[in-house]
């Protein structure tokens, strides 16, 4: 068990009052942390802190920055085993996902390092005689990150680590779900030598999530806000900044469709498919929940899928390397199986399914799923896939948009122009021709659609999203006025 102190400022603190809350492992039910319950007041003491730490941080040369930050992916790596541990402790993911998770994470760091020196202007021709017009951008104020659990130090380090190339000061909100892990970035931070303030990591007890955001939000200090998260919490994010006219990024829910035309690669698609729905048990914002197949060729890559994914090993991740292990708890496995019995009773297939221990639970693959029952619509976030069989490419394209959220797509076809003006008519911020859906990449700009989101993540796309654009003029001549 590990205690969780909150990182406010130069101090580890404690909660006002000195409350706490637990995390049980979701296997075990055994208590994974006990982390300090934040109150309101301390919420804004850590917001304070970073506005106090912003004239400094910001005032940092781009070389300096870069030096931090890189030190930072260095430090992180190196705590790999225990981020893994934390995080097979707290969330009930696999060692494997944990050590991807820091990877990942550190090249974001190191990427991001990279883009101090891209926070760049322009000059622009002005009609006023003289006048030397210029556009530049400028380090917003406080950034608040409020990250998931599903993929903790990809997401937390992702909500800080361009906002902190760009010279914003940040306060990261920690999953309830995983406050030792999420506060362990923060260790790492002020160990690479961020200074006092730059970086502060907040915990706060599921209950009091609602006030401790909403009075983060509106702190003065805190200029831009990002949200990786469930579409409906999203929404009250959004509104919330909204009343303050704070800018937002927002990266919500998916319903990932990944189409396979008649002319691909079967083997290729059945691997890319395996993983983009079973990989972390499909508790992955891009994870694959629709499979949308030729029906030339649906039966071949049924009885293939099927032959992969029965091969995956499923099991306690605590007790040795599994791909399937623990969804995050019990009332997520109830949802799956609440979705999978519907599809069933109105009349789909069960091609491949296992019964469930606890938490943990084996892999279904359900076939003939049509856009009338709840599993093609809802999110399952969960080991689960439904497949629906079409006949042509308009059918395909027509139910692969028929759903609410847009985040990422794929499609599978030996002929690449055709699968580009596909992947053109999909609504969703990220496809991939001939790959997963699940595929991030720190440099990439990533973010979806419709109920999915809005704003960007990764490379310039994320400067633009956490910096002030601000036009400079000066006079060079005397101008003409007139009166």
């Amino acid at each position: 068990m590990t205690d969780v102190e909150m990182m406010i400022g130069s101090a580890d603190v404690s909660a006002t009052g000195g409350a706490t809350f637990e995390r049980r492992n979701p296997v075990s039910g055994e208590v994974a942390s006990r982390a300090a319950a934040a109150t309101v007041g301390d919420a804004l003491a850590a917001a304070d802190a970073a506005a106090a730490a912003f004239p400094v941080w910001s005032a940092l040369g781009p070389s300096a920055r870069r030096a931090k930050l890189m030190k930072a992916a260095e430090l992180l790596d190196a705590r790999a085993p225990e981020f893994s541990r934390l995080m097979v402790a707290e969330t009930g993911s696999t060692a494997g996902w944990g050590f991807f998770n820091v990877m990942l994470a550190s090249n974001m760091l190191r990427e991001a390092a990279a883009m101090t020196t891209q926070v760049s202007g322009e000059v622009i021709p002005s009609d006023v005689p003289g006048s030397l017009a210029f556009a530049i951008r400028q380090a917003a104020g406080v950034v608040l990150g409020i990250a998931p659990w599903n993929a903790p130090v990809i997401l937390g380090v992702r909500s800080i680590a361009v906002p902190l190339a760009c010279g914003n000061t940040v306060v990261l909100k920690a999953s309830e779900a995983c406050p030792a892990t999420h506060r362990l970035i923060g260790t790492v931070m002020r160990e690479a030598g961020l200074g006092d303030g730059v970086v502060n990591v907040v915990t706060n007890a599921p209950s009091d999530a609602p006030a401790v955001v909403e009075a983060l939000i509106g702190h003065p200090a805190v200029r831009r806000v990002n949200f990786t998260g469930s579409t409906r919490v999203g929404r009250i994010v959004a509104e919330m900044s909204a009343r303050q006219l704070k800018p937002v990024v927002l990266e919500l829910g998916g319903k990932a469709p990944l189409i396979i035309l008649k002319d691909a690669d079967l083997d290729e698609a059945v691997n890319a498919a395996a993983f983009g729905a079973f990989a972390n048990s499909g508790q992955i914002c891009m994870s694959t929940d629709r499979i949308i197949v030729d029906r030339e060729v649906a039966d071949e890559f049924v009885a293939k899928l099927v032959a992969k994914v029965k091969a995956l090993p499923c099991g306690d991740p605590a007790t040795g390397e599994v791909v399937l292990g623990s969804v995050i708890n019990q009332q997520a496995a109830d949802h799956v199986r609440r979705l999978v019995d519907a599809a069933v009773a109105q009349g789909a297939t069960l091609a491949l399914t296992g019964a469930a221990r606890g938490t943990i639970m084996p892999a279904a693959i359900v076939d003939h799923v049509t856009p009338e029952m709840e599993m093609f619509r809802e999110e399952s976030f969960g080991p689960s896939v439904s497949i629906t069989r079409v006949d042509g490419v308009e059918e395909a394209i027509r139910l692969a948009n028929d759903t609410e959220y847009g985040l990422s797509a794929a499609v599978h076809s030996r002929n690449v122009a055709q699968a580009i003006e596909v992947a053109k008519r999909i609504q969703s911020g990220i496809c991939h021709i001939n790959g997963p859906t699940v595929h991030d990449e720190a440099q990439m700009p990533f973010g979806g659609v419709k109920a999915s989101g809005y704003g960007r993540f990764g490379g310039q796309a994320a400067i633009h999203e956490f910096t002030d654009l601000r036009w400079i003029t000066i006079q060079t001549t005397p101008r003409h006025y007139p009166f």
